[in-house]
């Protein structure tokens, strides 16, 4: 039985990172059961959801020359440009259809057009924060359990970050799914057991 003192982390299932999306993730669609059970089970459930606006910084269209998967340094570091996903207000931005979205909260991200936030927890400038850490301690929040897309990404940067910040972090791997850019998925494995976060099935 859950305890009152944990929370479920469901990290953008959202239709542009479903197949068939801007920037699908291979299967991402086949953690929705497994992930609405264990909303089901959990006291209290945030979703996150990328929130970009059209001119996000991110996106390789926005940057003449560009291709989708690059590299570029800002100002605050390495990133990568994506094809342009989850733009506000559209479908795909939308939560996927089969996803329960009865959530306690649901976070958006991502809506600096400056700067690209995959952590639910901080933007990437790694500096400044998305109020998520304030509303779980407010809750009495001290461990948590991570899900959802896509586990090299978003979600490993979101737990590495709970760690971090003293929460008892676990993902569960088979809730989850990867992009695996360039080893990105074996990196952020590293990251996240470095950091001293749970991976289990």
């Amino acid at each position: 039985m859950a305890k009152t003192g944990e929370a479920l982390i469901v990290i953008d299932i959202q239709n542009d990172f479903c197949p068939g999306g801007a920037l699908a993730v291979a299967g991402g669609d086949e953690i929705i059961p497994r992930v609405n059970a264990l909303m089901t089970e959990a006291p209290v459930t945030v979703l996150t959801q990328d929130w970009h606006p059209g001119d996000h910084t991110s996106f390789a269209e926005n940057h003449p020359g560009a291709v989708p998967f690059s590299q570029i340094t800002l100002p605050y570091g390495a990133q990568t440009l994506w094809p342009a996903h989850c733009v506000q207000g559209t479908r795909g931005a939308d939560f996927h259809p089969e996803l329960r979205t009865d959530a306690d909260l649901i976070l958006r991200k991502g809506f600096r057009p400056a700067i690209d936030s995959y952590s639910a927890f901080f933007e990437n400038d790694r500096t400044t924060p998305t109020g998520l850490a304030g509303y779980l301690r407010e809750r009495g929040i001290t461990q948590l359990t991570f899900v959802g897309l896509a586990l090299d990404f978003c979600v490993g940067w979101s737990a590495v970050d709970a760690a971090k910040l003293g929460f008892t972090t676990r993902v569960l791997e088979g809730a989850c799914r990867a992009i695996d850019l360039n080893g990105s998925l074996a990196a952020a494995r590293g990251q996240m057991i470095a950091a001293g976060v749970a991976l289990e099935p």
